[in-house]
Protein backbone atom coordinates (compact mmCIF):
# COMPACT_ATOMS: atom_id res chain seq x y z
CA UNK A 1 0.00 0.00 0.00
CA UNK A 2 1.36 3.33 -1.19
CA UNK A 3 2.14 5.91 -4.03
CA UNK A 4 4.28 3.05 -5.80
CA UNK A 5 1.51 2.69 -8.88
CA UNK A 6 4.17 5.16 -10.43
CA UNK A 7 7.46 5.76 -10.69
CA UNK A 8 7.72 9.75 -9.84
CA UNK A 9 9.98 11.33 -12.50
CA UNK A 10 12.36 12.85 -9.78
CA UNK A 11 13.33 8.63 -8.29
CA UNK A 12 16.79 9.59 -10.15
CA UNK A 13 17.71 12.11 -8.17
CA UNK A 14 19.15 11.91 -4.50
CA UNK A 15 16.30 11.37 -2.64
CA UNK A 16 15.92 11.41 1.49
CA UNK A 17 12.83 8.95 3.43
CA UNK A 18 11.67 9.04 6.66
CA UNK A 19 10.33 5.89 8.42
CA UNK A 20 8.68 5.43 12.21
CA UNK A 21 5.65 3.30 13.25
CA UNK A 22 2.21 3.69 14.69
CA UNK A 23 1.11 0.99 17.44
CA UNK A 24 3.73 -0.96 18.39
CA UNK A 25 2.77 -1.18 22.25
CA UNK A 26 -0.95 -1.51 21.70
CA UNK A 27 -2.85 -5.34 22.51
CA UNK A 28 -5.14 -4.58 20.09
CA UNK A 29 -4.63 -4.36 16.30
CA UNK A 30 -1.79 -3.83 14.16
CA UNK A 31 1.73 -2.73 13.91
CA UNK A 32 2.43 -0.10 11.18
CA UNK A 33 5.08 1.02 9.57
CA UNK A 34 5.25 3.88 7.61
CA UNK A 35 7.49 5.51 5.11
CA UNK A 36 8.05 8.58 3.25
CA UNK A 37 10.39 9.87 0.67
CA UNK A 38 11.24 13.01 -1.72
CA UNK A 39 13.92 14.18 -3.86
CA UNK A 40 17.11 15.88 -1.45
CA UNK A 41 15.98 19.25 -3.14
CA UNK A 42 12.58 19.30 -1.87
CA UNK A 43 13.98 18.87 1.69
CA UNK A 44 13.69 22.57 2.70
CA UNK A 45 10.07 22.93 1.30
CA UNK A 46 9.26 19.77 3.31
CA UNK A 47 10.06 21.74 6.29
CA UNK A 48 7.72 23.73 5.95
CA UNK A 49 4.64 21.55 5.65
CA UNK A 50 3.27 21.26 9.49
CA UNK A 51 4.46 18.10 9.77
CA UNK A 52 5.67 16.88 13.21
CA UNK A 53 5.24 14.06 15.54
CA UNK A 54 1.79 12.27 15.12
CA UNK A 55 1.29 11.93 18.52
CA UNK A 56 1.08 15.74 19.26
CA UNK A 57 -1.74 16.08 16.45
CA UNK A 58 -5.31 15.67 17.00
CA UNK A 59 -6.66 12.98 14.83
CA UNK A 60 -8.47 15.54 12.44
CA UNK A 61 -5.34 17.42 11.56
CA UNK A 62 -3.61 14.18 10.78
CA UNK A 63 -6.24 12.93 8.40
CA UNK A 64 -5.71 17.04 6.78
CA UNK A 65 -2.32 16.22 6.55
CA UNK A 66 -2.65 12.84 5.13
CA UNK A 67 -4.51 13.61 2.98
CA UNK A 68 -2.46 16.67 1.75
CA UNK A 69 0.44 14.29 0.89
CA UNK A 70 -1.36 11.99 -1.29
CA UNK A 71 -1.48 14.38 -3.30
CA UNK A 72 1.72 16.21 -3.44
CA UNK A 73 3.54 14.99 -6.53
CA UNK A 74 6.84 15.51 -4.87
CA UNK A 75 6.38 12.84 -2.33
CA UNK A 76 6.38 9.44 -2.38
CA UNK A 77 4.86 6.96 0.61
CA UNK A 78 4.76 3.28 1.54
CA UNK A 79 2.96 1.53 4.73
CA UNK A 80 3.59 -2.16 5.80
CA UNK A 81 0.66 -3.14 8.14
CA UNK A 82 1.53 -6.46 10.63
CA UNK A 83 -1.93 -7.92 11.71
CA UNK A 84 -1.84 -9.20 15.19
CA UNK A 85 -2.15 -12.84 14.24
CA UNK A 86 1.35 -12.66 12.08
CA UNK A 87 2.93 -10.36 14.98
CA UNK A 88 1.77 -13.29 17.81
CA UNK A 89 2.80 -16.14 15.34
CA UNK A 90 6.31 -14.54 15.32
CA UNK A 91 6.62 -13.75 18.41
CA UNK A 92 5.27 -17.61 19.69
CA UNK A 93 6.46 -19.75 16.95
CA UNK A 94 9.37 -22.63 18.04
CA UNK A 95 12.64 -19.71 16.77
CA UNK A 96 10.90 -17.45 18.26
CA UNK A 97 11.20 -13.70 16.37
CA UNK A 98 11.08 -10.63 18.94
CA UNK A 99 9.20 -7.51 18.73
CA UNK A 100 12.61 -5.22 17.66
CA UNK A 101 13.18 -7.80 14.94
CA UNK A 102 10.20 -8.34 13.42
CA UNK A 103 9.97 -4.22 13.66
CA UNK A 104 13.50 -4.00 11.71
CA UNK A 105 12.60 -6.37 9.35
CA UNK A 106 9.68 -4.08 8.40
CA UNK A 107 11.80 -0.67 7.94
CA UNK A 108 14.63 -2.36 6.19
CA UNK A 109 11.31 -3.95 3.54
CA UNK A 110 10.33 -0.67 2.72
CA UNK A 111 14.05 0.63 2.10
CA UNK A 112 13.89 -2.33 -0.03
CA UNK A 113 11.01 -1.42 -1.66
CA UNK A 114 11.97 1.77 -2.21
CA UNK A 115 14.84 0.84 -3.70
CA UNK A 116 13.39 -1.74 -6.28
CA UNK A 117 11.13 0.45 -7.51
CA UNK A 118 14.23 2.92 -8.52
CA UNK A 119 14.00 5.44 -6.28
CA UNK A 120 17.68 6.75 -5.79
CA UNK A 121 17.78 6.70 -2.05
CA UNK A 122 21.28 8.00 -0.35
CA UNK A 123 19.94 9.41 2.78
CA UNK A 124 17.35 7.35 5.84
CA UNK A 125 16.39 8.35 8.97
CA UNK A 126 14.80 6.63 11.61
CA UNK A 127 13.19 6.70 14.94
CA UNK A 128 15.04 3.70 16.40
CA UNK A 129 13.91 0.74 17.77
CA UNK A 130 16.68 -0.26 20.33
CA UNK A 131 20.00 0.55 20.57
CA UNK A 132 20.31 3.59 18.20
CA UNK A 133 24.12 2.60 17.17
CA UNK A 134 23.85 -1.14 16.42
CA UNK A 135 20.47 -0.60 14.78
CA UNK A 136 22.11 2.01 12.28
CA UNK A 137 25.37 -0.65 11.68
CA UNK A 138 22.83 -3.47 10.58
CA UNK A 139 20.89 -1.11 8.42
CA UNK A 140 24.55 -0.17 6.44
CA UNK A 141 25.51 -3.62 6.57
CA UNK A 142 22.59 -4.13 4.21
CA UNK A 143 22.14 -1.10 2.50
CA UNK A 144 25.95 0.11 2.39
CA UNK A 145 25.32 2.56 -0.25
CA UNK A 146 22.87 4.59 1.86
CA UNK A 147 23.53 7.57 4.90
CA UNK A 148 21.46 6.28 7.75
CA UNK A 149 20.93 8.53 10.68
CA UNK A 150 18.53 6.72 13.65
CA UNK A 151 17.95 8.35 16.48
CA UNK A 152 15.90 8.64 19.72
CA UNK A 153 12.51 10.96 19.04
CA UNK A 154 13.31 10.67 15.17
CA UNK A 155 9.70 12.11 14.55
CA UNK A 156 10.49 15.32 16.28
CA UNK A 157 14.06 16.32 15.20
CA UNK A 158 13.58 15.62 11.44
CA UNK A 159 10.41 16.36 9.19
CA UNK A 160 10.97 13.69 7.10
CA UNK A 161 9.96 11.03 9.62
CA UNK A 162 7.37 13.31 10.87
CA UNK A 163 5.92 12.94 7.97
CA UNK A 164 6.40 8.92 7.97
CA UNK A 165 4.72 9.08 11.58
CA UNK A 166 1.57 10.62 9.91
CA UNK A 167 1.14 7.91 7.52
CA UNK A 168 2.15 5.02 9.64
CA UNK A 169 -0.61 6.63 12.64
CA UNK A 170 -3.25 7.38 10.37
CA UNK A 171 -3.24 3.85 7.94
CA UNK A 172 -3.07 2.14 11.72
CA UNK A 173 -6.55 4.18 12.97
CA UNK A 174 -8.19 3.44 9.84
CA UNK A 175 -7.41 0.07 10.62
CA UNK A 176 -8.31 -0.10 13.72
CA UNK A 177 -11.64 1.48 12.94
CA UNK A 178 -12.65 -0.50 10.08
CA UNK A 179 -11.53 -3.57 11.20
CA UNK A 180 -13.99 -6.68 10.27
CA UNK A 181 -14.07 -9.00 13.33
CA UNK A 182 -13.91 -12.26 12.23
CA UNK A 183 -15.89 -14.03 14.83
CA UNK A 184 -19.23 -14.30 15.13
CA UNK A 185 -20.17 -15.33 19.10
CA UNK A 186 -22.78 -13.48 20.60
CA UNK A 187 -22.87 -9.66 22.48
CA UNK A 188 -19.32 -9.34 20.64
CA UNK A 189 -18.96 -5.34 20.35
CA UNK A 190 -16.60 -2.75 19.04
CA UNK A 191 -16.08 -0.99 22.20
CA UNK A 192 -12.34 -1.37 22.88
CA UNK A 193 -10.70 1.80 23.40
CA UNK A 194 -7.43 2.99 22.71
CA UNK A 195 -6.18 -0.60 22.83
CA UNK A 196 -3.81 -0.23 24.88
CA UNK A 197 -2.87 -2.27 28.35
CA UNK A 198 -3.37 0.32 30.44
CA UNK A 199 -6.52 1.77 28.97
CA UNK A 200 -9.83 0.70 31.24
CA UNK A 201 -12.09 0.27 28.12
CA UNK A 202 -9.72 -2.05 26.53
CA UNK A 203 -9.82 -3.82 30.05
CA UNK A 204 -13.12 -4.24 30.09
CA UNK A 205 -13.35 -5.56 26.58
CA UNK A 206 -10.60 -7.91 26.98
CA UNK A 207 -11.97 -9.70 29.79
CA UNK A 208 -15.67 -9.63 28.32
CA UNK A 209 -14.09 -11.08 24.76
CA UNK A 210 -12.00 -13.86 26.18
CA UNK A 211 -12.94 -17.80 25.73
CA UNK A 212 -11.35 -20.25 28.40
CA UNK A 213 -10.12 -22.67 25.07
CA UNK A 214 -10.38 -20.29 22.25
CA UNK A 215 -8.42 -17.21 23.53
CA UNK A 216 -9.34 -13.63 22.09
CA UNK A 217 -10.66 -12.93 18.67
CA UNK A 218 -8.21 -12.52 16.07
CA UNK A 219 -8.08 -8.39 16.84
CA UNK A 220 -5.97 -9.08 19.66
CA UNK A 221 -2.38 -9.86 19.85
CA UNK A 222 -2.56 -13.19 22.35
CA UNK A 223 1.54 -12.90 22.57
CA UNK A 224 1.33 -10.01 24.76
CA UNK A 225 2.08 -10.49 28.60
CA UNK A 226 -0.99 -8.51 29.23
CA UNK A 227 -3.41 -11.61 28.14
CA UNK A 228 -1.93 -14.26 30.41
CA UNK A 229 -3.35 -12.72 33.24
CA UNK A 230 -6.65 -12.93 31.78
CA UNK A 231 -6.41 -16.86 31.47
CA UNK A 232 -5.34 -17.83 34.95
CA UNK A 233 -7.48 -21.01 35.95
CA UNK A 234 -8.55 -21.64 32.16
CA UNK A 235 -8.84 -24.94 30.63
CA UNK A 236 -6.23 -27.43 31.00
CA UNK A 237 -4.91 -28.87 27.99
CA UNK A 238 -3.53 -32.89 27.88
CA UNK A 239 -2.22 -34.15 25.01
CA UNK A 240 -2.55 -38.22 23.87
CA UNK A 241 1.03 -38.25 24.21
CA UNK A 242 0.95 -37.61 28.06
CA UNK A 243 -1.15 -40.45 28.77
CA UNK A 244 0.18 -43.73 29.77
CA UNK A 245 -0.57 -47.14 28.36
CA UNK A 246 -3.58 -47.47 30.85
CA UNK A 247 -4.84 -44.34 29.82
CA UNK A 248 -3.80 -42.92 33.05
CA UNK A 249 -1.66 -39.44 32.83
CA UNK A 250 2.31 -39.48 33.41
CA UNK A 251 3.95 -37.63 36.10
CA UNK A 252 5.51 -35.44 33.54
CA UNK A 253 2.06 -34.88 31.74
CA UNK A 254 0.91 -32.83 35.35
CA UNK A 255 3.11 -30.01 34.40
CA UNK A 256 1.70 -29.78 30.56
CA UNK A 257 0.21 -26.57 29.34
CA UNK A 258 -2.36 -24.66 31.04
CA UNK A 259 -3.87 -22.18 27.90
CA UNK A 260 -1.15 -19.55 28.64
CA UNK A 261 -0.43 -17.16 25.54
CA UNK A 262 -2.40 -19.63 23.29
CA UNK A 263 0.76 -21.61 22.84
CA UNK A 264 -0.14 -24.99 21.81
CA UNK A 265 3.10 -26.41 21.52
CA UNK A 266 5.02 -29.53 23.07
CA UNK A 267 9.07 -29.19 22.57
CA UNK A 268 10.77 -31.73 20.30
CA UNK A 269 13.05 -32.83 22.81
CA UNK A 270 9.81 -33.26 24.94
CA UNK A 271 7.99 -35.10 22.41
CA UNK A 272 11.05 -37.47 21.72
CA UNK A 273 11.41 -38.50 25.29
CA UNK A 274 8.05 -39.63 25.41
CA UNK A 275 8.12 -41.30 22.25
CA UNK A 276 11.55 -43.31 23.19
CA UNK A 277 10.52 -44.36 26.60
CA UNK A 278 7.68 -46.34 24.92
CA UNK A 279 4.80 -44.29 26.07
CA UNK A 280 2.66 -41.83 23.81
CA UNK A 281 2.35 -42.56 20.14
CA UNK A 282 4.99 -42.79 17.36
CA UNK A 283 4.94 -39.66 15.29
CA UNK A 284 4.06 -41.54 12.43
CA UNK A 285 0.82 -42.22 13.50
CA UNK A 286 0.00 -39.07 14.99
CA UNK A 287 1.30 -37.22 11.57
CA UNK A 288 -1.58 -39.98 9.66
CA UNK A 289 -4.07 -38.74 12.52
CA UNK A 290 -4.70 -42.49 13.74
CA UNK A 291 -6.50 -43.40 16.58
CA UNK A 292 -6.67 -46.56 18.95
CA UNK A 293 -10.11 -48.55 18.40
CA UNK A 294 -11.18 -50.83 21.65
CA UNK A 295 -13.57 -52.08 18.87
CA UNK A 296 -14.69 -52.40 15.50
Amino acid sequence: MGSETMVPEWASEPCIMGIDEAGRGPVLGPMVYGSLYCPRSYQNTLATLSFADSKTLKEDKREELFESLKTNDSIGWAVDVIDPKELSAKMLKKNKINLNEISHDSAMGLVDRALKMGVLLTEVYIDTVGDPGKYETKLSKKFPSIKFVVAKKADSLYPVVSGASIVAKVTRDRAVREWVLDETADNMHRNFGSGYPGDPTTKSWLEHHKHSIFGFPTLVRFSWGTCSSYFKGGAEVLWESDLDEDGGSNNNGKRQLKLKNMGFTTSKKRSEEIESSGKGRSRFFQARKLEHLSHF
